[in-house]
C-alpha cells in the first residue's frame, strides 16, 4: 500500500551540527529532487542514481542560485525504510540552510510531514511491524546503554517473532480442534485433551514472560523519578551536584535559595532515574517561594520515589513531620 502524496521534513535534530539531512518520501521524490538537484558531474545514467550519494548542488529554479552544495542520496521502492521512493538530501548542517532546502523541496510538491509519518508509512507499507515501530521511538529515546540495547533488539524483530511463535502454535491447536468438530465422520486424529492442556499452558507461560519483560523494558524505557524532598537549607541542591557529579544547583546557606524544579537523569545499572530538586517545604509568606513550594508538593505526589532530607543536628519540626506523612 504507498500512500499518493509525497512528504519531507528534516529528519535530524533540531540545532546545528556537521550535516543536516531533508528527507523526501513518495511517488514523486525523484521527481521533486531533478528540479532542485544539479550533480557536479554529468552521469550517463542521470543526475540521481539508485543507491548511490552523489555530489552536486541544491538550486533554486526560480532564481538559479545555489542555496548549498549536498550529498544526494536516492532509494527506489521498496528497498527504503518507507517501502516507497525516497530521497535523503545530506545539507550542511546549519537551521537556515536545512529550512532553506526543505522550504524548496515543499514548494515543488511535496508537503510537510506530520511527526512520526515516516515510520507509520513504514508501518503501513509493511516495511515494520507496529512493535517495531514503538522501537524506533523508543531508540530515539533511550537515555542509558540498556535502554538502547533493548530497543534495538526489539526493532530486529525479537520481540515480534516470539509473539508471531506463540500465535502459530495457538493457531494449530484452534485447528485441530475445529477439524475434530467439523469432521467428526472423517479419518481425523482425535485431539488429545491432555496434549491440548500442556500446549495451552506452554502458551500461556510464554505470555507471561512476555509481558514481565514488557514491564521491565517500560521501566528501563520511561525509568523512574526520584524527588529530593525536605525543608530549607538541609543539602538537597547538595545531594542533586554529588549525584550528577556537578554544580547543578545554586548552593547557598540562604533558606530558599532553590525556587523553580530542576530535572537531571542519572543511569543506576542502566535504568535511567529522573532526580528532581525542588524548593524546600515550609511556611512562607515569599509569593515566589511560595510558588517554588506548590511544585514541590505537586512533585511530591507524582513521584516514584521521595527522598527524604532531615538537618539531623536539630529537632524535627513540624515542617519536617509534614514532609515525611506526605511522603508516605
Amino acid at each position: 500500500m504507498l500512500l499518493d502524496d509525497t512528504i519531507a521534513a528534516i529528519s535530524t535534530p533540531v540545532g546545528e551540527g556537521g550535516i543536516g539531512i531533508v528527507r523526501i518520501s513518495g511517488n514523486r521524490s525523484k521527481e521533486i529532487a531533478q528540479k532542485l538537484f544539479v550533480p557536479k558531474k554529468k552521469r550517463k545514467k542521470g543526475s540521481i542514481v539508485e543507491r548511490t550519494l552523489v555530489l552536486g548542488d541544491i538550486v533554486d529554479p526560480d532564481t538559479g542560485e545555489i542555496v548549498d552544495e549536498v550529498l544526494l542520496a536516492y532509494f527506489k521502492s521498496p528497498r527504503s525504510y518507507t517501502r516507497e521512493d525516497m530521497v535523503e538530501i545530506n545539507c550542511q548542517g546549519g537551521m537556515i540552510v536545512q529550512q532553506k532546502v526543505l522550504e524548496l523541496v515543499l514548494k515543488s510538491g511535496a508537503r510537510a510531514a506530520e511527526p512520526g509519518e515516516f515510520t507509520k508509512r513504514a508501518f503501513i507499507n509493511g516495511r515494520i511491524d507496529l512493535s517495531q515501530a514503538e522501537a524506533v521511538i523508543d531508540i530515539i529515546r533511550a537515555k542509558t546503554n540498556r535502554a538502547l540495547k533493548m530497543a534495538t533488539k526489539q526493532l530486529s524483530g525479537g520481540f515480534s517473532e516470539k509473539v508471531k511463535n506463540i500465535r502459530v502454535a495457538l493457531l494449530g491447536l484452534i485447528t485441530q480442534i475445529e477439524a475434530n468438530i467439523d469432521y467428526p465422520e472423517e479419518d481425523i486424529p482425535e485431539a488429545d485433551l491432555g496434549t491440548l492442556k500442556v500446549e495451552v499452558k506452554k502458551a500461556e507461560l510464554a505470555l507471561s514472560d512476555l509481558l514481565k519483560g514488557v514491564r521491565s523494558g517500560k521501566l528501563f524505557r520511561e525509568g523512574l523519578s526520584a524527588l529530593i524532598a525536605g525543608n530549607t537549607n538541609v543539602g538537597k541542591s547538595s545531594l542533586l551536584n554529588a549525584l550528577l557529579v556537578e554544580d547543578r544547583a545554586i548552593v547557598t546557606d540562604i533558606p530558599g535559595t532553590t525556587r523553580d524544579v530542576i530535572e537531571e537523569y542519572i543511569d543506576i545499572k542502566g535504568l535511567p532515574v529522573k532526580i528532581i530538586d525542588a524548593a524546600g517545604i515550609r511556611e512562607t509568606t515569599n509569593k515566589v517561594e511560595k510558588i517554588g513550594i506548590d511544585k514541590a508538593m505537586k512533585h511530591l505526589e507524582e513521584a516514584e520515589i521521595v527522598i527524604v532530607i532531615i538537618d539531623a543536628s536539630r529537632e524535627l519540626t513540624q515542617d519536617d513531620k509534614k514532609i515525611m506523612e506526605l511522603s508516605k
